[in-house]
């Protein structure tokens, strides 16, 4: 089941509204855990017990480490952390990258072992990550051990930011699973932030990989150079507007129950530089990754040797995260490679261009790690990456170049205004000069969030094209 469903916004979201907010407080969070359970065994009945494994394994290591550093035994303590992280990343790692890790051996050695064939656990990296950041927060003291395995139950399989984040460490929202309050203000707000989510993935992140899938599926020895690019451009587009889109939408659901979720995206096609981008792509991974590994391995506070292995080492993770085929590991490396050239000598130079030039610059790379990033198996991406730079003896442009060009203009508008913050600065000062008329103000937000919603429940009647790419991760 995903968010951009109608079974999903017609039938499961209002029964679970409904069963929350008639619960009395103190048993919202087992309402939301057991919803939680049947959102994710809808898809993966099988898996929850996976899931549920996960919970037990972190909640039991949560009171060890919590039991024997009270009693000043660090020693233990550790040994418990070490054990029950240890098993979090097993699971991941079984079910995750054990047939990569024997198709590989099997490569290299031309033996035939045979493949387990499983099937990837939905979300196991994100609801994985945030086992793990519990623990170590707990042994850290930088979080209040859980007691109550409902509560951590709900933090761990709660539906919004289950299957694709954002990645939320449960130091950030104690709190609210123990007091939080819901009101109609944060109802609202969580509605409108839902819808606008809605709307980034329906008629903005679909279309735009519609369009993709297009260009791909052209032989790719006749894709003119510029043909090439509008593709890749085109998944460049979906890829933002659909993961920031689920984000969104998680975090609209959070406002809905009273959690506050902290931002995934802050405008990264606006960046000037790699490092910047990063800095607003995927937020809460590449918070994760700083303070449970970089940090930890000693960041660059010893030396330029101990900064490029740590960089290194941290950007071959993050591509081994996303998936377990070579494509994402040299993804990875290829993101590393490009900070440490900017740590290191770009950086400064890159700050004394022209934003303009910087910009084409970081997008230039950004959508080059993007054309890494699709294509799973290396080899088949070869003919595609001919056409982008006008080797595989196509032309520049043809009267399809032009045709596609010309029926996605609108498009292509749109993604690229819907990439910056021009649509929330126009409507904040529309909004602002309209002060005095606060029923304009209503009216003008009703007409747009109702129009949002109809479109994109329209374009769900219609369409069967409605893809969810981060469901690997």
């Amino acid at each position: 089941m995903i968010f951009s469903s109608l079974l999903f916004l017609f039938r499961f979201l209002p029964a679970v509204i409904l069963l929350y907010f008639i619960a009395p407080k103190p048993a919202r969070n087992f309402v939301l855990l057991a919803t939680s359970l049947v959102f994710y065994a809808w898809g993966e009945p099988v898996y929850v017990l996976l899931m549920i494994c996960s919970i037990v394994i972190s909640y039991l290591g949560g009171l060890a480490v919590h039991h024997f550093m009270e009693r000043g035994e660090r020693a233990k303590a550790r040994a418990s952390l070490i054990i029950s992280v240890g098993m979090g990343l097993a699971l991941l790692g079984y079910f995750k990258y054990a047939d990569f890790l024997l198709n590989t051996i099997n490569q290299a050695i031309g033996g035939s072992i045979s493949l387990l064939n499983l099937a990837l656990p939905i979300g196991i990296s994100f609801y994985t990550f945030q086992t793990i950041s519990y623990i170590i927060d707990v042994y850290r003291g930088n979080a209040r051990v859980q007691k109550n395995i409902i509560s951590y139950g709900a933090y761990v399989t709660m539906f919004p930011q289950l299957i694709a984040g954002p990645i939320v460490q449960y130091k950030t929202i104690d709190e609210q699973l123990r007091y939080r309050r819901e009101t109609a203000e944060q109802f609202a707000a969580g509605i409108n932030r839902f819808l606008i989510g809605l709307g980034k993935k329906v008629l903005l992140a679909n279309n735009a990989g519609a369009l993709w899938d297009y260009i791909n599926g052209m032989s790719a020895g006749n894709v003119p150079v510029l043909t090439a690019w509008l593709g890749i451009a085109a998944y460049t587009f979906q890829i933002y507007f659909d993961f920031s889109a689920y984000s969104d939408m998680a975090i609209g659901l959070g406002l809905m129950f009273g959690f506050h979720f902290l931002e995934n995206f802050n405008y990264p096609y606006l960046s000037k530089s790699i490092t910047e981008f990063w800095r607003r792509w995927h937020i809460s991974l590449g918070t994760w990754f700083r303070e449970y590994v970089y940090i930890p391995l000693g960041g660059n506070r010893r030396g330029r040797p101990k900064l490029i292995r740590n960089t290194m080492i941290v950007w071959l993770l993050t591509g081994i995260w996303h998936g377990a085929n070579w494509n994402f590991l040299i993804w990875g490396l290829y993101y590393g490679v490009l900070l440490l050239i900017e740590k290191l000598f770009l950086k400064k130079y890159l700050d004394r261009l022209p934003g303009w030039i910087s910009h084409i610059y970081c997008m230039f790379f950004v959508m080059f790690g993007w054309f890494i990033f699709v294509y799973d198996q290396i080899g088949t991406g070869t003919g595609f990456l001919k056409a982008m730079f006008g080797l595989s003896g196509g032309r520049f442009i043809n009267r399809e170049t032009i045709y596609l060009l010309y029926n996605n203009a609108v498009l292509l508008a749109l993604l690229m205004l819907g990439s910056t913050k021009l649509p929330k600065q126009l409507a904040g000062r529309f909004l602002d000069r309209q002060k005095e008329h606060d029923w304009v103000c209503i009216l003008a937000r009703s007409v747009f969030y109702a129009a949002v919603f109809l479109l994109s429940v329209a374009y769900l009647v219609d369409a069967s094209y409605n893809p969810f790419l981060y469901f690997r991760f």
